[in-house]
């Protein structure tokens, strides 16, 4: 059998990190993706490892293409032909209204959270699709439910750019679904993840959850399941869909 080799972008933390572990115990040797932090990123990898599956490592900042391109050369060449993407790698910014952005900050959240997770996809159906040689495969992108809430006085930039992402899900998904590659989403609602504190509000998951139907925030792991779902065979017959792991919300 063809071995299942998954590529995990923004790897080292959080949802990453966890959809790492999870592809690890189904049987996928993983390329853990990382921008910064390489030793957070070796411990997900030695994590695999010890699962007794393959694992690399590798920096990239997905919003450089140059980067993107050499991150997929490494995992054709140290791992083999990609059969799965988990597009997870995103940026939030401190909350801020609008008309209070600078286009500095509105091109570094467009270029990661919209352009890198087209460009990881482009590369990703380059390998899988059939049109290509490929053997088939699953994207899965990491959306948010801020793309249905809009986040406003907040992160309305953040909302836009995983708005774009649904559509992106679904218009990709349509596109290659005769060439043996899937596309889907997941949009986790209050997840506690460290992506709260980069934004500049590490409580923010704890001051939520009233908020949340269930009355808690959501955990990695649990939006990793859904991840795992989508990138498997269980989910043959799905495609252009966007799932929810929201707590209600």
């Amino acid at each position: 059998m063809n071995p299942k080799i998954l590529l995990v972008t923004g790897g080292s933390r959080g949802i990453g990190a966890a959809c790492c572990l999870q592809a690890a115990a189904a049987g996928y040797d993983v390329a853990v993706n990382y921008a910064r932090d390489a030793a957070a990123a070796e411990r997900v990898a030695a994590a695999v490892r010890a699962a007794g599956r393959r694992a690399i490592t590798v920096a990239a900042d997905v919003a450089h293409e140059d980067q993107v391109l050499a991150m997929y050369e490494r995992v054709d060449a140290e791992l083999g032909r990609l059969t799965g993407l988990v597009n997870n790698a995103g940026i939030v910014d401190v909350p801020a209204r609008v008309d209070a952005m600078s286009v500095q900050r509105l091109r570094r959240m467009f270029d990661t959270n919209i352009l890198g997770s087209v460009l990881c996809a482009r590369e990703a159906v380059r390998r899988m699709s059939t049109r290509h040689g490929g053997n088939g495969g699953s994207i899965v992108n990491l959306s948010s439910a801020a793309a249905r809430l809009g986040s406003p006085a907040q992160y309305v930039d953040y909302a836009a750019s995983k708005g774009a992402i649904d559509t992106f899900t679904l218009g990709l998904g349509r596109e290659v679904a005769a060439e043996g590659v899937r596309v889907n989403a997941v949009r986790p609602g209050i997840i506690a993840t460290e992506i709260h504190a980069s934004g500049g509000l590490p409580d923010r998951a704890r001051e939520l959850a009233p908020q949340v139907p269930m009355k808690r925030a959501g955990s990695a792991d649990e939006v990793a399941a859904a991840v795992l779902w989508l990138l498997s065979d269980a989910a043959s017959y799905t495609t252009g869909t966007v799932i929810d792991v929201t707590g209600g919300r």
